[in-house]
């Protein structure tokens, strides 16, 4: 199934967001129980993909570190005023199986929901965690060499980062995941790249994968480069068994090997530490675009328009967001007028188009991945108006397959700077043109942007704001072959022009 050149993505908290839907039906529910209605939606709505965050099966070991980690509580009581231990459920990324965990129904019940979402030409991602398993996977004891080893010292130095395990080979101290940066993640244990069994096993898990999906989002993808892991591991990732070490990198060949049997099938990486790039050459369709993300955050116009003049193809394989189940929520995150100028810019730039379940509401609090739950919070009216305005603007064919041009704002006056927080673009495809323009600073500012169409002389175009109806200019061709477009727009403003010839 060919999808648009910029698709859209939305994610969504599987247990959270089955547990409201169990409150309404007065049981627990699965995925069988999502009505139709909520499915259609999701097309209705212009979204190609849908990403079902924390699919898989967990254990009690996870919950139970979970339930007991000291700096985990606050945060609990902080989403959860009523917060009690039954909410705990265990991380969705300490990964005990990768079966449909039982609590959503099953494989028969994902199987039948996937068939549901292509019904209405919607694509199904679900997550593949390579650098760490639960500390009650199966390969826990029956292939400790699996994993990267410590010793009786490493345990006692650093008794956050190791842990003592019974295998079927005797006790064993083993690594817990960790990336080079933080401790280890407690309810995990470091799986070993450098060790050629561990890898061919990792090779049929990724593939049984994809088998129930079309596409992954693979977590913390960096963490499997080889300089991450010498960086990380050093001679720790040394096989534990003797056998001779591999370094060559994982996933060109793992995500070859995918391919040869699904050519169509989507790779999409969390990724750091300007590894996007790297990741992208390797395979990747799409990497996290965490440096965007933050130069909006920092309303830094300069930095924004500098980020969009990257090469064509890093911009076009980017999954632009303003908010995930790592991040902040946007509405938090984002005073009211900077988050509807920043999602104008986000959203209206080639690549993937990621929303995260809530952001359309206005949610503010984030879902804790290691509670089953999440608070009630009222919509936000205003921010839900904007997404229905945003998202219509999204599924328009220029947009989704036409071609983008970064404009040039130059100055409306000499002595006036205030064209430098200017961020002008267009999108040109199908017969239909977008022009996008936003203020990306705190004060009004004025400038002048030529626009990129060459049958403009002699004409009368039409200039309607598809964010606000009521907002219609007529203009003489010829002055703005000239001149280009003048703006003056308050702070944080934004226009999407529909762009009409009419004569």
């Amino acid at each position: 199934m060919a999808g648009p050149r910029y698709p859209a993505l939305y994610q969504i908290n599987t247990r959270a967001w089955l547990y409201d839907l169990g409150r309404t039906l007065g049981r627990p529910a699965t995925l069988e129980d999502v009505p139709d209605a909520s499915i259609d939606q999701f097309a209705a709505d212009g979204f190609d993909w849908v990403w079902l965050l924390g699919i898989w099966q967990t254990g009690e070991a996870g919950r139970r570190i979970s339930l007991i980690q000291p700096e985990w509580q606050p945060e609990y009581r902080q989403l959860l005023p009523d917060f009690t231990a039954a909410d705990v459920c265990g991380s969705p990324f300490a990964v005990q199986e990768y079966v449909v965990n039982h609590d959503f129904g099953g494989p028969r019940a994902l199987e039948r929901f996937r068939k549901r979402l292509a019904d209405r030409g919607v694509r199904l991602m679900l997550d593949f965690v390579p650098n760490h398993t639960a500390l009650d996977h199966p390969w826990v004891r029956a292939h400790p060499e699996f994993y990267v080893r410590g010793g009786d010292g490493d345990l006692t130095r650093e008794p956050g980062n190791y842990r003592l395990m019974i295998t079927d080979r005797g006790p064993v101290v083993l690594a817990h995941g960790r990336d080079p940066y933080f401790p280890g993640w407690p309810d995990t244990l470091q799986v070993n790249y450098r060790h050629a069994g561990f890898r061919q096993a990792m090779l049929g898990v990724l593939e049984s994968i994809t088998g129930q999906c079309d596409g992954v989002r693979c977590d913390m993808a960096m963490l499997v480069l080889p300089d991450v892991i010498a960086r990380t591991w050093g001679d720790r990732a040394l096989p534990s068994d003797g056998s001779a070490p591999i370094d060559s990198p994982f996933w060109p060949s793992a995500i070859e090997r995918v391919r040869r049997r699904r050519p169509g099938f989507l790779f999409m990486a969390e990724a750091y530490w300007d590894l996007e790039w790297t990741l992208q050459q390797q395979g990747f369709d799409y990497t996290y675009d965490k440096r965007f993300y933050d130069r909006l955050h920092v309303q830094s116009a300069g930095a924004v328009r500098g980020h969009l003049t990257a090469e064509p193809d890093y911009q076009r394989r980017s999954a632009r967001f303003l908010e995930n189940h790592d991040e902040p929520r946007a509405a938090a995150a984002f005073p009211p007028d900077v988050h509807e100028a920043a999602g104008v810019l986000a959203f209206f730039v080639p690549g993937l188009r990621f929303i995260h379940e809530g952001q359309r509401s206005g949610r503010k609090l984030r879902v804790s991945n290691h509670l089953r739950r999440r608070a009630t919070e009222p919509i936000d009216q205003i921010l839900s108006s904007y997404y229905s305005r945003l998202l219509a603007c999204l599924r328009r064919p220029e947009v989704r397959d036409g071609d983008w041009t970064l404009l040039d704002a130059r100055p409306a006056w000499d002595g006036n700077l205030t064209w430098e927080r200017f961020i002008a673009f267009a999108w040109d495809g199908g017969g239909r043109r977008l022009l996008g323009t936003v203020n990306y600073g705190p004060t009004q500012g004025q400038c002048y942007v030529r626009l990129p169409f060459a049958d403009l002389t002699g004409r009368a175009l039409q200039l309607r704001d598809l964010m606000s109806p009521t907002t219609v200019y007529d203009r003489p061709g010829d002055q703005l072959a000239e001149g280009g477009l003048y703006l003056d727009m308050p702070a944080w403003g934004y226009h999407l022009f529909e762009i009409t010839v009419r004569g």
